[in-house]
């Protein structure tokens, strides 16, 4: 087929909207088929995509493996499916090249601060809890087995894949999407999102650096774009548009999650280093790189490391990534180079 014709093609096409629940949230998914296509088995396709991320890797449940590992005793070798595997294997060689910022062994420290499973929303725990939490996690603690797709619980160790499974989840939705056929696609789960192919009217899909997943959705009805306005300000700060080329975005920061307690606000996002919450969290700090996976783990990376430690990081890897702190005059924004070549003109 030439060029006139796959346009013609693409052309002949519309974007229909899918969406459910997952990992208590939303997944929305735009997709490119004929208009009069069946939508059910897209529909059903993607949410058994999702539904076996959290039957793998939610805390939330008693019985998926990250539960069972979680649990096992010391010392023993845990089988994981093989997404699972894969996605342990990224989170280690994130935490190795982020020098701990991020840390999938932090689940004693959430569990600590009141947050997953059996939390209250955030807590303040004392001085032996938070010592004793330390000294389960550690990323270098975990061995994997790649030839028998195991992992070595040493013991107390506890797994949280809450930075990165998200992100997995938009990626596992993409490639099964692409092996069915589907030319063109915006997937979203809880703001982190991934684009592939062009849009009917041949553009790509466009989204704004900042999903605020708690805000309204702008309801045009394509679902070309995502993201939502706010107040004034935060918008004046935070209005970028990227084209998702093949390419994904997450947003991470305090700006959604936080607690106060004696006066003091906590973000939900903890230094694994410290075992601590971040001290001045960003508001949100964006990344976009090729795949879901990598921009929601750099997300909660570069948020622990700070727009300092961070943007220093991120420039000398290259990644393409935006800061938005707060500041006694506002909001105060800065990026890599990499991010402001990823703007749409």
């Amino acid at each position: 087929m030439g060029p006139h014709g796959a346009v013609d093609a693409r052309r002949a096409l519309a974007v229909h909207a899918l969406g459910g629940a997952t990992m208590g949230t939303r997944w929305h998914a735009s997709v490119a088929a004929a208009p009069g296509a069946d939508l059910h088995p897209l529909h059903d396709g993607v949410q058994a995509c999702l539904d076996r991320v959290v039957a793998q890797m939610s805390t939330w449940e008693r019985d998926s493996d990250i539960s069972l590992y979680n649990r096992a005793p010391a010392g023993s070798w845990q089988a994981l499916p093989q997404q699972f595997f894969d996605v342990l294997r990224e989170a280690l060689a994130i935490a190795a090249a982020s020098e701990g910022a991020f840390d999938p062994s932090v689940g004693p420290l959430v569990e600590a601060w009141g947050f997953g499973p059996g939390g209250d929303g955030g807590r303040v725990p004392d001085e032996e809890a938070l010592a004793q939490a330390r000294a389960r996690t550690g990323w270098q603690r975990i061995a994997l087995d790649p030839v028998g797709q195991r992992v070595l619980q040493p013991g107390g160790t506890a797994l949280d894949l809450s930075g990165i499974a998200k992100g997995h989840g938009v990626d596992a939705v993409v490639d099964w999407l692409q092996a069915r056929g589907v030319p063109a696609a915006l997937v979203e789960v809880g703001g982190e999102l991934r684009g592939y192919g062009r849009k009917p009217d041949g553009s790509a899909w466009k989204v704004l650096a900042e999903a605020w997943p708690d805000a309204d959705r702008d309801g045009d009805g394509d679902g070309g774009d995502a993201g939502a306005p706010g107040d004034a300000q935060r918008d004046a700060a935070a209005a970028c548009v990227i084209e998702l080329d093949d390419a994904a975005v997450a947003t991470s920061g305090d700006h959604w999650h936080r607690f106060e307690h004696g006066g003091r606000l906590y973000s939900h996002t903890i230094d694994p280093r410290s075992g601590a919450p971040v001290a001045h969290a960003p508001a949100a700090v964006t990344v976009v790189v090729g795949t879901a996976l990598a921009a929601d783990a750099w997300a909660t990376a570069l948020t622990v490391l700070g727009p300092d430690a961070g943007l220093a990081l991120a420039q000398a890897r290259g990644l393409a990534a935006r800061w938005v702190m707060r500041a006694a005059d506002g909001l105060r924004v800065q990026a890599t180079d990499a991010f402001l070549q990823r703007l749409a003109p």
